[in-house]
């Protein structure tokens, strides 16, 4: 491999990117033997691991058709800006990291003007739900996809793209049961009180049609459990949105920004209330029961109705291939219904038997996610210095 410094692009758009950004540069670090300079575009934990940002990651934090589309000329013009650091730099590569959005539009400009640089994507895109087709197309500009789900590389191998499983982080993020203890006794929370994890999401649009069905149900519950405590994790983007309405929620509500905070209070937590996404892994791992729900808008989800492929929407059910989880989708997503669910899993006894059915379903999830071996990111990073040394000697 040659000398020097490792000079890597990654784009990360969301949270969780910025997330498995920040790990795979730790990785990097520590086994390739080699100065790492990163640059792109990233979040705060990426900044951290040495990665330096062109703009703000937070611009591109949107969803859907209706949300994308008032803001297409500000994400344009974000594309062309970071193409042109890409043509610019010339980086030994170029790491886009989930945002398919936005990140395979920029990935395709890079192809057509610098083919030479190699092109990882980390975050398989989602053909298993809509759009199998996908995979030949974006073969045409992508080197190799590195997976986090272990049904995805077979469907990209077979339309002609590397893909490798590199697990799911989420295996390594799991605190254990004296956190949850200490949690509760940090915060006074009486063993025997029932506590409800409330996670809204990290959009604010998801957010902002969440909240009313998320607080209706919250009300309804407080009514049947009076002692029901609330443990709320959202993140810095966020935060005032949903300390808004979290003030207007019966009983204590404990709200944190932190990581660290957030998996101690998961595990301290009976039950949880989450926006469906990759949150549901990280209760899944922390050993919580909950529901999911969601909600999009109209237009989008219309289209959502046409295009996908898919029984369940939730990882978990995915993973296992059965209805595991309770999935509250678009007019489903109501306080009653959510109120029901929840009451399944929190009224007494505790543990209630959904509780230790959903328990034990979590568990076959993680150990099919990789849970036990090899830490996904440095998976990933050997993957990426694989692809680095064929092609260098490729090129002698």
């Amino acid at each position: 491999m040659a000398s020097g410094p490792l000079r890597l692009m990654l784009i990360a758009g969301e949270p969780s990117g910025d997330a498995l950004g920040a790990e795979l540069l730790r990785a990097l670090a520590q086994i390739a033997g080699r100065r790492i300079e990163a640059f792109g575009v990233g979040g705060g934990a990426m900044a951290l691991a040495g990665h330096q940002s062109l703009f703000d990651m937070t611009e591109l934090s949107v969803m859907g058709v209706a949300e994308v589309l008032p803001r297409l000329p500000q994400l344009q013009l974000r594309i062309a800006q970071t193409v042109g650091q890409a043509l610019q730099a010339r980086p030994d590569m170029l790491i886009t990291i989930d945002s398919p959005d936005f990140c395979f539009r920029v990935a395709r400009q890079v192809r057509k003007y610098a083919p030479e640089i190699p092109i990882v994507h980390y975050v398989a895109p989602q053909i298993w739900a809509w759009r199998r087709g996908r995979a030949r197309k974006i073969a045409r500009y992508v080197d190799l996809v590195l997976a986090l789900l272990p049904f995805e590389p077979p469907l990209f191998t077979a339309a002609g793209l590397p893909c490798r499983f590199a697990g799911h982080p989420v295996v390594t993020r799991t605190p254990t049961a004296q956190a949850g203890q200490d949690f509760r006794a940090r915060h006074a929370i009486p063993a025997d009180a029932p506590l409800l994890g409330v996670l809204p999401g990290s959009r604010g649009g998801e957010i902002s049609r969440l909240l009313t069905p998320f607080t209706g149900a919250i009300h309804r519950l407080s009514q049947t459990l009076p002692e029901m405590q609330i443990f709320c994790a959202t993140l810095p983007h966020v935060a005032a949105q949903v300390r808004d309405a979290a003030s207007r929620w019966p009983g204590r509500v404990i709200l944190t920004e932190d990581n660290e905070q957030k998996l101690a209070g998961f595990a301290a937590c009976d039950a949880a209330l989450a926006a469906s996404g990759t949150v549901s892994l990280e209760l899944a791992a922390c050993g919580v029961p909950h529901i999911v729900a969601y909600r999009v808008s109209s237009l989008t989800a219309m289209v959502a109705r046409r295009v996908l492929q898919i029984s369940h929407v939730n990882l978990v059910n995915l993973i296992l291939n059965e209805s595991l989880i309770p999935e509250l989708l678009q007019q489903d997503c109501t306080a009653e219904n959510l109120a029901l669910e929840l009451g399944l899993l929190l009224q007494p006894p505790r543990p209630s038997p959904d509780a230790e059915r959903q328990r034990e379903g979590m568990r076959r999830a993680l150990e099919k996610l990789g849970a036990g071996q090899t830490p996904p990111s440095l998976r990933a990073a050997q993957f990426v210095l694989d692809l680095l040394a064929s092609r260098e000697v490729a090129a002698e």
